[in-house]
């Protein structure tokens, strides 16, 4: 059985990385057309890096919780199939626990060349004087994927989409595309689908099984179940 695995920020959100949403959340304090487009960058590019800057910081000091750990214990144990990790976060977190991920949105801990589209490990502290180590012009931002920008991996993801058997979602709102259509995406090629998350996303009505509450709580428990399974 091939499982395909969605996460979204809530799967972090008991690692101190709260949410976009939640109070208090990202989006409630800042006005993300100003740090999170590329309009945004090219209006007040100082502005948008010391964004990085502050989330790279803050991220830095983030352990991977029960969850993550799950999912890297699924993705090492389990032997009936393959595991595929697409995420939405753009933390190391997964990573840290000891998965392979698919990072849709990018990654705040990698630096992007936007004359040439090199790529390499962000320093904590970016800045717009940084030169590219290929093309040598100082044009570094963020490899984050912004608002209005074509997430990374999509043709990847397309193919686990048509091949998967059961489609997860972890913490996932279901109101950002075109990760939010994935369900549907998933449900039309035959596959058994079911969301966990703290409280029904905008979805939710499309999964076959909804599991609510703590991530560090749910999703331990749904990966000692299917590994259970035979």
């Amino acid at each position: 059985m091939k499982i395909l695995i969605l996460t979204g920020a809530g799967v972090s959100a008991e690692s101190g990385l709260g949410t976009f949403r939640d109070k208090g959340g990202v989006w409630t304090r800042y006005d993300l057309s100003e740090v999170a487009t590329p309009e945004g960058f090219a209006r007040d590019p100082q502005k948008v890096i010391d964004f990085y800057n502050m989330r790279r910081a803050n991220a830095r000091g983030a352990q991977p919780n029960a969850a993550h750990l799950a999912l890297a214990r699924l993705q090492s144990e389990y032997t009936r199939g393959e595991v595929t990790l697409v995420t939405q976060n753009v933390d190391s977190l997964h990573e840290a626990a000891g998965s392979d991920a698919l990072h849709m949105h990018g990654a705040h801990g990698v630096a992007r060349c936007a004359a040439c589209d090199a790529r390499w490990p962000a320093p904590l502290v970016m800045s717009l004087n940084d030169q590219c180590p290929d093309c040598g012009r100082p044009e570094t931002r963020p490899d984050v994927v912004w608002f209005g920008e074509v997430p990374h991996h999509l043709p990847r993801i397309a193919g686990h989409l048509r091949t998967a058997d059961l489609f997860v979602a972890i913490g996932t709102s279901g109101t950002v595309y075109p990760a939010a259509g994935f369900v549907a995406e998933a449900r039309a090629r035959g596959a058994r689908t079911v969301e966990i998350n703290l409280e029904p996303s905008q979805v939710a009505g499309q999964f076959d099984e909804v599991i609510l509450g703590p991530a560090t709580e749910t999703v331990p428990a749904w990966v000692a179940r299917v590994l259970r399974e035979r």
